[in-house]
């Protein structure tokens, strides 16, 4: 499989962000799930909600994607919208790290298509440690079902136990159970695997490129026109003061 994996402002590309709701809305019905926080279709207004999104060479097709959704003191996060209400410590985690920028990583999922490529839970978890710099966070949340906690763990994320039955919830629903992670410095990424945490210097350093990638955990290998410029982006956007 050949595709491009772009990041931009979701207000900038309407169109990508539409192709992107509803290929999301669809994974999520055909797993039973109707509604969830991160599925809500507002973010595509939000100017603080950047967009990544697995397309194919001539954009026409999308085959998966993820949102970082950065606090700017109107909008709650996602995770603060779906976890809020089972504890309240996540409201002041959130306020304290939004002093030097925090956002969350969420919205996260593939195709069919593109099923078994890394696409949903690595890669697109790749590009959004990336574009981190860009847009001035120094920190990521994330919500992760059971199989995606090892490739945040790989980007250097850590479980946060002080929060719910030691960091899980059952969320979107009863029977599903999620696992709140941490990024705690985007720049020094001193808790990732070190290959991960090179690749993730080179997209910053040359966010457009191409490459081979080996798909985690496989002997499949796919390629990947990396687009991650953000040419709006702005580091002093979302450092709030408490």
């Amino acid at each position: 499989m050949h595709c491009r994996i772009r990041a931009f402002r979701a207000t900038t590309d309407q169109e990508a962000c539409l192709k992107f709701i509803e290929g999301h809305r669809h994974i999520l019905e055909t797993v039973g799930v109707n509604q969830v926080t991160s599925s809500k279709d507002e973010w595509m207004y939000n100017p603080a909600s950047f967009a990544i999104i697995v397309e194919s060479l001539d954009k026409q097709k999308v085959y998966g994607g993820a949102r970082i959704n950065v606090a700017n003191g109107i909008t709650p996060l996602p995770i603060e919208e779906a976890t809020g209400y089972m504890d309240n410590k996540i409201y002041n985690m959130v306020k304290t790290l939004s002093q030097n920028g925090t956002g969350e990583l969420c919205g996260s999922w593939n195709s069919r298509e593109a099923s078994g490529l890394g696409i949903g839970a690595f890669f697109i978890t790749r590009a959004g440690v990336a574009i981190a710099e860009q847009i001035g966070i120094s920190s990521i949340w994330a919500l992760c079902a059971p199989y995606t906690v090892k490739f945040s763990e790989r980007v250097g994320c850590i479980v946060v136990d002080r929060l719910g039955n030691h960091g899980t919830f059952y969320y979107p629903k009863q029977d599903l159970l999620a696992t709140a992670v941490l990024l705690e410095d985007t720049e020094k990424l001193n808790f990732a695997d070190p290959y991960e945490a090179e690749k993730i210097r080179s997209l910053r350093l040359q966010p457009k490129q191409f490459c081979r990638e080996q798909v985690p955990y496989r002997t499949r290998e796919i390629d990947i026109e990396w687009d991650l410029e953000i040419k709006d982006a702005s580091k002093n956007e979302f450092k709030l003061k408490l």
